[in-house]
Formats: structure tokens, C-alpha cells, sequence
């Protein structure tokens, strides 16, 4: 059993023309042998590009990439044929199998786009590839679950608008990953007050309740 709390402010960063990034586990030139990912999950990227930049065609292979838009739009195109816009509050997964190229570019005139990416490890790296995407409804200040079907068994994707002081629990699971996109926590017996891009990382946890302190938008991953 284990809590460990992640700051925004000790993630790794990367800055490019128009864009930077802040990496929850070690990324490309960013390496530290602790901090590798977490279960499945061994990417936790969150994404600010100003419009027009983003990530050019580049391929993937053997992971379940997951998107949610925070603020803005995003143009996804990918191998499959796929050429569509996501905004705030829509989630995407592809899939990617046993490979497949997809760019990721904030769209002009839509102010800047920030969205929180999650790549997993895939139980079959080396699957048919394919793009879902799903908006969930959101508003009642409860934790709903996206239903998206990521290939890995037991891993759930839970988000949550919730109002300002509405306690909320989270539910129990052998890992969860809690991410505070907007927002922030209260103090709680298990820390200091979150910010937004902190996150829990709970393991052989039992269910805990938190407390938003202004209105806040959480996403919670339940990880096998």
C-alpha cells in the first residue's frame, strides 16, 4: 500500500517553437530510472501548443495512446484514414497496434490548445490498429466513466467536472492515477492541497474521498 503525490512543478519539461510539455515519467532526452511510468502507463504527457503547432506524422506501435482535450481543439489524422478535430471535453484512443502514423496539430484561430496524453502498454502489441472517440456527459459532479475500450485488461479511464467543495471518492483499484487538469484539491489526510498538474498515485489503496477546492476537472485512471 502506497500514496505518492506528484507536483507539476518536478515533471520533466520540453519547449519547442509553439509548444511545450511537461512529462510525468522519463521521455526521450528526460530520464530518471525512478520515475519510468507507472504500471501500464508509461507516458503521461501534458500538452500546450499555440495554434498551427503540434506534432508532425510519426509512427507508433505496441501501445493504447489516450487523448483528452483540456482547453482548445486538436486535428488528428492518422494511417486509418482518420481526419478529425477533438475539443475540450472529448477523449480519443488509438490503438496502435502493430503500427500506425498520426499526426496531432492544435487547430488555427481556436486559441491554444492544451490535451493530456496517456500511452499504456498494449496486452497485444501487436493488433489491428483503430481510432475511437467518445465525449462523455459531464456536469453532475460525479466521476464518469468514458467506456472507452483500451486494449489492456482492467485499465478504465474516469473524468470528473466537479464543483467546488463536493467531496468525491475515489475508487479503489491495485493502481489509480489521479490527475488534477483544472482545478485544484483541497488539504486531505493524504496531502497538502493539489494543484492543477498534480497528481495521485495510489497503490493496493483503499477508496478515498477528496475535496475540490474551486470547480475542477479530474482524470482518473484505474490501472491493473
Amino acid at each position: 500500500m502506497s500514496v505518492e503525490i506528484r507536483r507539476s512543478a518536478t515533471r520533466f519539461t520540453s519547449r519547442d517553437t509553439g509548444r511545450q510539455t511537461r512529462h510525468s515519467f522519463s521521455f526521450g532526452d528526460h530520464y530518471d530510472p525512478e520515475r519510468t511510468g507507472f504500471g501500464a502507463m508509461v507516458c503521461h504527457d501534458d500538452h500546450h501548443l499555440r495554434g498551427g503547432t503540434g506534432f508532425d506524422t510519426h509512427r507508433h506501435a505496441g501501445i493504447e495512446i489516450v487523448t483528452w482535450v483540456v482547453s482548445g481543439a486538436l486535428r488528428h489524422r492518422d494511417s486509418l484514414g482518420t481526419d478529425t478535430v477533438l475539443r475540450a471535453g472529448e477523449v480519443a484512443l488509438l490503438s496502435a497496434g502493430s503500427g500506425v502514423e498520426h499526426s496531432e496539430v492544435a487547430v488555427e484561430g481556436e486559441g491554444p490548445t492544451r490535451f493530456v496524453q496517456v500511452w499504456l502498454a498494449a496486452d497485444d502489441p501487436d493488433g489491428q490498429p483503430r481510432y475511437e472517440r467518445v465525449a462523455p456527459h459531464l456536469g453532475d459532479g460525479a466521476l464518469v466513466d468514458t467506456g472507452l475500450p483500451v486494449g489492456v485488461d482492467g485499465a478504465r479511464l474516469l473524468v470528473g467536472r466537479l464543483p467546488a467543495h463536493r467531496p468525491v471518492t475515489l475508487p479503489q483499484a491495485p493502481r489509480m492515477h489521479c490527475f488534477v487538469a483544472r482545478g485544484a484539491l483541497l488539504r486531505s489526510s493524504l496531502a497538502e492541497p493539489l494543484e492543477a498538474g498534480d497528481a495521485f498515485c495510489f497503490t493496493d489503496e483503499p477508496a478515498r474521498e477528496v475535496t475540490p477546492a474551486v470547480d475542477s476537472e479530474l482524470l482518473v485512471w484505474l490501472l491493473p
